[in-house]
């Protein structure tokens, strides 16, 4: 039966800082890990079996991670070996470090005290990119609207965005771009805008309090331009007015 792990991650921050725990008891599972993190995979019970044998790789192309016999472990020489730890006391493996390499499929085999092969658990294990703090950036467009980007970094983030509370459902993603989402705000909304932001590593949010665009900026143009073409139409009528006015007089000496 395959179980698929939710994860869990202990603390929170960067890459680095990131610790997560999988029960990988069940043949089938998934774990997922944070690139440059900790993963702790609890293979199995403390003295269920004498004997265990810990690989990556499949059956057909595998290599020997550590081995355990009688309550001692042994560490097999691999690229990994400075990077582990068995705790012999409750079955759990410790990979520290972990790099994209680390990605891919383990076998832990049992075996009973006369070497008998008694079962095999397969595992799958991901390292992925935490998402980074998003970030908010925000323009006034010409009718008066908003548009609102929220940008992070990490493999595969989902975005998801409220306002007052409110799920807002309108989003644009460009084609071939994870990194960036945005909305665009009718005229006249206001509130507290959030941006959440998740993959299956980690979540972080970022929320800030946004007020309604300006008039359209169009519109101001107009006014302005129009303002230009009354005053010239004002000047242009007084100067006529003043040159009439000027020439009236003597135009009516020439008729006498």
């Amino acid at each position: 039966m395959e179980a698929v792990l939710g994860l869990l991650v202990i603390s929170a921050g960067v890459s680095h800082g990131l610790e997560t725990s999988c029960d990988a008891r069940e043949d089938g599972c998934q774990c997922y890990a944070a690139l440059g993190g900790t993963v702790y995979l609890q293979l199995t019970e403390t003295t269920a079996y004498n004997q265990y044998s810990f690989y990556k790789g499949s059956t057909g192309a595998r290599t020997e991670i550590l081995k355990t016999k009688n309550d001692k472990w042994v560490m097999r020489d691999t690229p990994i070996k400075d990077r582990v730890h068995f705790f012999i006391n409750n079955g759990t493996f410790r990979l520290n470090n972990t790099i994209r390499n680390d990605s891919g499929e383990y076998l832990l085999e049992k075996l009973e005290s006369d070497g008998r092969l008694s079962g095999i658990i397969g595992l799958q294990l991901f390292i992925e990119a935490p998402v980074s703090s998003p970030q908010l950036s925000s323009e006034c467009l010409s009718h008066g609207e908003m548009k609102v980007s929220c940008s992070s970094e990490g493999d595969g983030p989902q975005y998801s965005w409220t306002l007052d509370g409110q799920t807002v459902r309108d989003t644009e993603t460009s084609p071939g771009e994870e990194t960036n989402t945005t909305i665009t705000l009718k005229k006249g909304l206001s509130g507290d805008l959030t941006c959440t932001v998740r993959n299956t590593i980690n979540s972080d949010t970022v929320s800030r309090r946004i007020s309604h665009c300006p008039g359209s900026g169009f519109n101001v143009f107009v006014y302005f331009q129009l303002a230009e073409v009354f005053i010239l139409l004002t000047i242009c009528l007084g100067s006529y007015c003043f040159y009439k006015k000027k020439t009236c007089p003597q135009e009516q000496d020439d008729g006498e």
